[in-house]
């Protein structure tokens, strides 16, 4: 994303961080302040994105907890889901009417966000059939999204001969994420884990007769569901 971001932006990245589903974090990696969190996803200075945390603090969009870390309120917490929908139903919109491939869906969603209303969203997502999922295989109803967290693991986390089925891939590095596609690492793709080379922080997987070597940082932005036994 670009400088200049809204407070739904920021609120969207602090939904993402209460539920770390779906933030890569780096191994061994200890609990760094919030705002150097969303100023990382954002890329902003950590100074913008405090001073935006004060902002959403005095809308009562966010709230201090216990240790003084910041934590979505209610009305917060409805405004997140509300923008992280529209994100998922535009994505759609993207993919299945305009012809963007699946990462370049993601991008675009970003820049229009702003451009859509409640009413004009809830059109689309009519017109679309109400899908289930947006094209990175993320439940369009943040609800569903929270209850399926805990059914899935990042792929690094599964050892050599492992089964499992991707589910969804992370969005927030633009250029993996059109890795992944270009790589056919896709939702609904069934993969065997090869092998775990901890050392040399990689994985390798096979995928329709072929293998793929993913980085640690890939391996932990694909999120599979094991298969059973």
């Amino acid at each position: 994303m670009a400088q200049g971001h809204s407070v739904d932006d920021y609120l969207e990245t602090i939904y993402f961080l209460a539920f770390p589903i779906g933030e890569y974090r780096p191994r061994g990696a200890g609990a760094p302040p919030l705002a150097s969190r969303v100023a990382e996803m954002l890329h902003v200075s950590r100074a913008s994105a405090g001073e935006m945390l004060k902002r959403l603090e005095a809308e009562g969009l966010i709230e201090r907890g216990a240790h003084k870390e910041a934590l979505l309120t209610e009305r917060g917490r409805e405004r997140a889901e509300r923008v992280v929908r529209k994100h998922r139903i535009i994505e759609r919109l993207l993919t299945d009417f305009m012809g963007y491939t699946g990462a370049e869906s993601h991008e675009r969603a970003d820049q229009l966000g702003d451009t859509f209303t409640d009413e004009m969203i809830e059109r689309i997502d009519e017109r679309l059939g109400r899908p289930e999922r947006c094209p990175h295989g993320w439940p369009v109803d943040p609800v569903v999204e929270q209850a399926e967290n805990a059914e899935l693991a990042p792929l690094a986390e599964l050892s050599a001969g492992a089964r499992a089925t991707i589910v969804r891939l992370a969005e927030h590095d633009g250029e993996l994420l059109h890795w992944f596609y270009d790589q056919d690492l896709v939702p609904g793709a069934e993969i065997v884990v090869e092998r775990a080379e901890a050392a040399a922080d990689q994985l390798v997987v096979r995928l329709d007769g072929g293998t793929r070597t993913l980085s640690e940082k890939a391996a932990s932005s694909l999120f599979v569901k094991p298969a059973a036994g």
